[in-house]
């Protein structure tokens, strides 16, 4: 958008001609005039200074020097990226139809959070007039705000939580739909909150409380549900509340349900899912897949000339089993193996060389297979490994026929469906079942972008409302990496991946245009490839100037910093002005 300012003289009837400081620009495919002041007072020299800045040409002296001051200047381009995004895909309206501060509120959190991602007590602070960070309370007409209020404003989201995720299953999900669902963790700060307990972290914090939490979104990733458990919760057990979502909630007559191989077990499918009427999509487990084997339902041979196929098994009647080899995850597992056993040798090596030294010896053949039991479990190798134990000795070697058995499965993996064709074929079921990456994606975000941890919260409705803000500050960055994608390192070419997608079990290709982009750093049009957080960084370059003249006869006014061609470009994508809030 390109703002010009211009002093123009208007006709006053009964008076001498009006002299105004105007803006023009356009929005909406249509030009606009706005008034910043009324210069009539002004003595025709200084109005002459002023036209001749106005044109890019030099004042004939010092004529303008406190003419204007600027009271105050609030990083705004962002503000305005975000929370005009935000009110072109209806949020505010999916939060509460109904217009309220507590809404502003909520609103405020899940765009801060997406800008500058701060506890609540900092994102209060930076609401507030006197301390404003940025103009995002201005924009909302926030005023005065403390972390008290915003404590008010999630016990509200909490209360429509149920109301909300219904509205955005009913926009992002229909019947017959894929839906994706998979679990992960946060640490947990404090002792007090009943959902807080020790589990199997997943985001690598060890003995720390921990939530457990369980999203639920649309084939492209898009976050419809979340839900918080108790941290010692098992992922299956976290199912059947899905179900009842899907069924009983949303309302979705048919859809299929798309869990990873410790999700969706044999009890969860035979006691949940089936019941519902549900179709599904998983993975079996490797001792599944080595059981195939042995009985002759999965050949190996199948993989000679192609990457999938379809067998059959009385293990699993009425289901489809597509057997895949992918030779990039076959590469993997065996390199991880043998930094495995590698490292599992190292460990040993110590073990037999403490046995071998001559000074305060390892001695004892209890106490030497305590060592060695505790190395072996370590890294959970120990089927690999042939031992030794003698009273004073200790010696190992690698079991090459084991070694070479697992081998034999390396990039092997079976998807198990519900679906029949031809509703779905091999290759859309293998799709769907590897777009579960989506809400993998979605979890490193939480943990990254959006800073779902530290949790410092004490009740477990604050615990909740904490997790589902996180959430709808998602769903809103989802949409914005979407529409900036020519300018982001996202690929905005999915037709040309996928074309470049050699097989379903292939991993997922860049299309050239997002390679190039990863090579130059720059786009088709030289402008700097951003991510997202550095994008609304320059963003918030574009401030919000208070100006106020030094004639206290004229009224004061505000000016939006112009946006570079870059600034231009991602308010166009996004298709918002960087105006947003400006009278």
């Amino acid at each position: 958008m390109i703002v010009v300012m211009y002093v123009v003289r208007v006709p006053n009837r009964g008076s001498p001609p009006a002299t105004l400081l105007r803006e023009s620009y356009r929005e909406d495919g249509k030009v606009k005039n706005r008034t910043l002041a009324n210069l009539s007072s002004w003595p025709e020299a200084k109005v002459d200074a002023l036209t001749r800045v106005l044109k890019g040409r030099p004042p004939p002296a010092a004529d303008l020097d406190g003419a204007f001051e600027i009271t105050r200047s609030l990083p705004h381009g962002h503000v305005a990226a975000v929370l005009g995004t935000a009110r072109a895909m209806g949020l505010e309206e999916l939060i509460d139809p109904v217009p309220s501060r507590q809404r502003d509120l909520v609103t405020a959190m899940a765009a801060a959070q997406v800008i500058a991602p701060d506890s609540k007590l900092a994102i209060a602070r930076g609401l507030r007039d006197a301390t404003a960070a940025s103009s995002l309370g201005e924009v909302l007409h926030l005023g005065s705000c403390d972390e008290d209020d915003l404590y008010a404003a999630m016990d509200y989201l909490h209360a429509r939580q149920d109301t909300i995720q219904d509205a955005l299953a009913a926009r992002h999900l229909a019947d017959g739909t894929l839906v994706l669902y998979d679990v992960s963790t946060a640490a947990f700060e404090g002792r007090t909150c009943p959902l807080g307990a020790i589990g199997h972290p997943k985001d690598g914090v060890r003995g720390r409380l921990q939530i457990v939490y369980g999203l639920l979104t649309s084939k492209d990733g898009i976050p419809v549900a979340i839900e918080v458990f108790k941290g010692n919760t098992g992922d299956p057990t976290t199912v059947a509340s899905q179900v009842d979502k899907l069924k009983d909630r949303f309302g979705i007559g048919k859809v299929v349900l798309v869990g990873d191989r410790g999700m969706l077990t044999a009890a969860r499918l035979r006691e949940d899912v089936r019941p519902a009427g549900l179709d599904w999509i998983t993975a079996l487990r490797a001792p599944q897949v080595k059981a195939l084997v042995r009985d002759g339902d999965l050949q190996l041979t199948l993989f000679d000339t192609q990457d999938l196929a379809e067998i059959t098994s009385p293990d699993f009647p009425g289901e489809r089993l597509v057997a895949c080899m992918n030779p990039f995850l076959e590469a993997e597992r065996a390199r991880k193996r043998e930094s495995l056993l590698a490292a599992t040798e190292a460990d040993l090596e110590k073990i037999a060389a403490a046995c071998a030294r001559a000074r305060r010896p390892l001695r004892g053949k209890d106490k030497i297979a305590v060592r060695a039991d505790r190395v072996l479990k370590r890294r959970k190798v120990a089927k690999h490994f042939t031992v030794d134990i003698g009273e004073d000795s200790f010696s190992y070697a690698r079991d090459q026929d084991s070694i070479a058995a697992e081998a034999k499965l390396d990039g092997i993996y079976v998807v198990r469906t519900s679906v029949q064709a031809p509703d779905l074929d091999n290759g859309e079921i293998v799709s769907s079942y590897k777009a579960l990456a989506q809400v993998e994606r979605a979890f490193r975000a939480f943990n990254t972008d959006l800073d779902i941890r530290p949790i410092r919260h004490r009740t477990e409705d604050r615990v909740r409302a904490h997790v589902f803000l996180r959430m709808l500050s998602y769903y809103l960055s989802w949409h914005l990496q979407a529409r900036l994608a020519p300018l982001l390192f996202t690929d905005d070419d999915k037709q040309a991946a996928q074309t470049a997608r050699t097989s379903p079990v292939a991993p997922a290709a860049r299309s050239p245009r997002a390679r190039a982009k990863a090579a130059t750093k720059h786009t088709p049009a030289a402008q700097p490839v951003h991510s997202l957080a550095t994008l609304l960084s320059d963003l918030g370059t574009i401030c919000l100037n208070t100006i106020a003249p030094a004639d206290p006869a004229l009224p004061g006014f505000q000016l939006v910093t112009t946006p570079t061609a870059l600034q231009r470009q991602t308010f166009e994508l996004l298709g918002v002005s960087h105006r947003l809030g400006v009278a």
